[in-house]
């Protein structure tokens, strides 16, 4: 199983990249947070998995840009990759919950 912050990454990549196929590798790295280079390195494991195809298209402004879009493999794998991301936030969540009713219940005891 994938570590939960490769998870977390991979979700996020794919999320934006389907919300905005159109976004530059500089974008998605300002988005993520990360460097170019890790940006560029995740495309290209995706690409190479065919998770993701690459479609030249140009913008307004007459620069050579590309389109990074969802293979249908790809859009399993968000799928799958979604489903582990949400796993995480639930147990997360729910050790977040237990621990905000343990320390009320300290904070009630201790008056």
């Amino acid at each position: 199983m994938q570590n939960d912050s490769k998870v977390a990454l991979h979700y996020r990549v794919m999320k934006l990249i389907e919300e905005n196929p159109e976004i530059s590798q500089r974008e998605l790295a300002r988005e993520l947070g990360l460097s170019l280079g890790k940006v560029n390195y995740c495309l290209k494991a995706f690409i190479a998995k065919g998770f993701v195809k690459v479609d030249n298209f140009r913008r307004s402004d007459n620069k050579r840009a590309y389109a990074y879009l969802l293979t249908p493999r790809g859009i399993e794998e968000k799928a799958r990759v979604t489903m582990q991301f949400f796993r995480r936030v639930e147990a997360e969540y729910k050790a977040l919950r237990r621990e905000v009713e343990s320390v009320g219940e300290s904070a009630h005891d201790s008056r």
